[in-house]
């Protein structure tokens, strides 16, 4: 039976997102619209909008009109970045794909997938286009080689287009403890390229990288945005030149030699997601839909974690650990986590990584009796785990020098005293997936906090020192994956140096991020808002510290440190036996409004006001159905303003009366004057529509920089 090729315009509606992709001709489909929804069309005049788009012919530079593809091709005539790029020794370099089959499936929740096989001089692309129900674009490709000889392909980068009138970008960068920090630019003629080599998703990557209109915002303005989901090096580009309006595209970025494909053999990219709003809230509330609709997103509610690191660091003491558990179960904490330090010769960072077996010069007895102790207590019982490395002191490294990622000659540059374990090695896989399986059978561990310390650098493989980033990356998700397989019920955060892994295809395999090891609540203002662009809040770690941040030193007030982590999946990183009894009350009372809240801050919209004023930041969490919501009013800087001005709560129903009052405990106002409160602060607090709030507003009260309340909103 011959192949079937489409020979139409498709139309893909969902959650009131188009995409218009145009398949005519026998060439790779071009995506024509992408964005607000069309409306029904009829199929006859779908092709009369594409013929309303093009432009007239001046035969420059190249004669005829030139097709921008999904996998934008010279051959085509486009003379920008091109999507595949690949050659068998020179030869081969341009193909002219042609289609050989495509078909279309309609989704009757909404959207649908478009699969297209297209080849030319022995190289085969599949393409598969997704409008998701949510309205999320999933676009993938995958190069196949039929011809003879190898083909070495050194980039596969898929781009979907953006309007015109998107004219500013924005992306995000960032360091260690200063995770996802926005910047914005204008999106003007030329190429902006973000290339991340750090061998995992990074500190700095783009995260997302979206085009809108001028001065778009967080509750209006066009806005398109891309994803590329991958956990190794990667690249994001925005490409706009005199005969392109926009292009937005990501892929993996290969190094050199690094995929080379015999005859028979294929390599398949990663997603590219693409989410468009009216504002980058209902941008990111395409992406969080998304997730949570996948059957494995974590569905119980998200336990109250104590973190042991900034408690004890590497000094385990089995009575100090009781007691700080005993403080954790009497405060209302459900997950008791111990971090690094409880194996092998593990006393300090320089030495022990990969040796996987329980100390026993500290744990002479094994963890049972802290896992007894802690299980007994009703808590769940999580260990810290970073399978990924190796300390060059240890028995590991000793053993299988071999075993580490390097050139040949040299080792990599020390990076907190470790190497990387070359997990494309069968024999190091399987020995890493032998000791986390024999420690899940052995205790009863419900979670693994599984870190991830350096960069790859010099990340050679073999001996040769081939290029390994790929293969390591496809290693990591396979060991993921089988652990999974052997033990569904552990749950898995994916920590990397803090926030330097977090990424949609790592999330298909881990039920967390842990956002940053900066826990400062005024840093955490900034980076929880901005992980939560692209994942929902109850997959951001977000823990409360002591009253001395330990990566900032600043001090903060703990209805400010409370709160700010309340927005996430809140855990404490404290050691509570120093806790005196007011503040453990208090943090009680805090951990018992979190439990109170979740069901609403893990299921509801999250929503981001566009203030006027600097100082201040709104932003909350509409339930679903908007009967209800809370708010955080955050004073970040002292304002121009005093008293302070007005704030709009943002994402209700606009024709509903909502009871608006403060919610306990972030009721109380510290702030000049003893703290200024408006005359609606009061239990009783005010009724207004939905309407009202989001355009009028309240009067806010007057806080000292740093401080925070909190406002709770239900349907009257």
């Amino acid at each position: 039976m011959p192949a079937t090729v489409l020979d139409e315009v498709v139309h893909l509606r969902a959650d009131g997102v188009s995409l218009l992709v145009d398949v005519r001709g026998g060439t790779l489909p071009r995506v024509v619209h992408w964005g607000r929804d069309l409306g029904d069309i009829a199929p006859d005049v779908l092709p009369e909008v594409v013929r309303a788009t093009l432009p007239s012919t001046i035969g420059f530079p190249v004669d005829g009109q030139v097709e921008v593809s999904v996998l934008p091709e010279q051959a085509a005539g486009y003379l920008g970045t091109p999507g595949l790029v690949g050659s068998r020794d020179g030869a081969d370099f341009s193909p002219a794909l042609v289609v050989r089959s495509s078909s279309l499936e309609v989704d009757a929740a909404g959207g649908g997938a478009l699969d297209v096989v297209a080849a030319d001089a022995g190289v085969v692309v599949q393409l598969r286009i997704e409008l998701t129900p949510q309205g999320l674009v999933r676009l993938r490709a995958s190069v196949t080689n039929e011809g003879d000889g190898t083909y070495a392909l050194d980039a596969l980068t898929p781009m979907l287009p953006v309007p015109a009138r998107a004219t500013e970008l924005l992306d995000l960068t960032g360091r260690w403890a200063r995770e996802r920090t926005p910047q914005r630019t204008a999106f003007t003629h030329g190429t902006r390229l973000r290339e991340n080599r750090r061998g995992r998703t990074g500190y700095d990557t783009a995260y997302v990288l979206a085009a809108g209109v001028a001065g778009f915002g967080n509750r209006d303005g066009e806005v398109w945005g891309v994803h590329t989901a991958w956990s190794g090096n990667h690249r994001s580009i925005a490409e706009r030149s005199h005969y392109q309006a926009g292009l937005l595209g990501g892929g993996e970025l290969l190094l050199p030699g690094e995929v080379r494909l015999a005859p028979g053999e294929s390599y398949t990219g990663p997603w590219l997601y693409g989410s468009y709003g009216d504002g980058l809230d209902d941008l990111s509330g395409r992406f969080h839909r998304w997730m949570r609709a996948r059957p494995q997103h974590p569905r119980t509610p998200r336990p109250v974690t104590l973190n042991t690191w900034e408690a004890v660091y590497f000094d385990h003491d089995l009575a100090r650990l009781v007691e700080l558990a005993d403080a954790a179960a009497a405060i209302g904490a459900e997950r008791y986590v111990l971090d690094d330090g409880w194996f092998g010769s593990r006393r300090d960072d320089s030495r022990g990584l990969g040796d996987w077996y329980v100390s026993d010069e500290v744990w002479p007895d094994g963890l049972h009796p802290l896992v007894d102790h802690v299980t007994g207590l009703g808590l769940q019982f999580g260990l810290w785990v970073e399978p990924e490395m190796v300390n060059l002191d240890s028995d590991l490294a000793r053993a299988h020098p071999d075993w580490i990622l390097r050139t040949p000659g040299r080792l990599p540059r020390d990076a907190r005293h470790q190497q990387v374990l070359d997990l494309a090695v069968p024999e190091a896989f399987d020995h890493v997936l032998e000791r986390l399986d024999a420690l899940l059978k052995e205790y009863a561990i419900g979670y693994l906090k599984w870190d991830h310390n350096r960069d790859l650098q010099d990340a050679g493989h073999g001996a040769a020192g081939a290029p390994g980033v790929h293969a390591q990356t496809l290693a990591l998700y396979r060991l993921l994956d089988e652990l999974r397989l052997r033990h569904p019920d552990v749950e898995i955060e994916s920590c990397s140096s803090g926030g330097g892994r977090v990424d949609l295809e790592i999330l298909q395999r881990t039920d967390r991020v842990w956002a940053s090891d900066c826990i400062d609540a005024h840093e955490r203002q900034r980076i929880q808002r901005w992980t939560n662009l692209l994942i929902p809040l109850e997959l951001i770690g977000a823990h409360v510290g002591s009253g001395t941040a330990h990566s900032t030193g600043r001090r903060h007030v703990l209805p400010y440190r409370a709160a700010t982590a309340l927005f996430g999946h809140l855990g404490i990183e404290w050691d509570l036996r120093e806790a005196d009894p007011a503040q453990r009350a208090e943090l009680a009372a805090w951990v018992a409004v979190y439990k109170e809240l979740r069901g609403l801050l893990h299921t509801g919209t999250a929503v981001h006001a566009d203030t006027v004023d600097p100082a201040l930041v709104v932003h909350g969490v509409v339930a679903q159905d908007r009967s209800d919501a809370v708010f955080a009013v955050v004073a970040t800087d002292t304002s121009q303003n005093l008293p302070a001005g007005r704030v709009q709560l943002p994402g209700l129903d606009p024709d509903a009366v909502y009871l608006v009052r403060p919610q306990a405990p972030g009721d109380v106002v510290e702030g000049l004057g003893g703290g200024a409160v408006p005359p609606w602060w009061t239990a009783d607090g005010v009724r207004l529509t939905g309407r009202a709030l989001a355009e009028v507003g309240l009067a806010a009260p007057t806080l000292f920089p740093e401080h925070l309340v909190l406002v709770r909103a239900t349907r009257a």
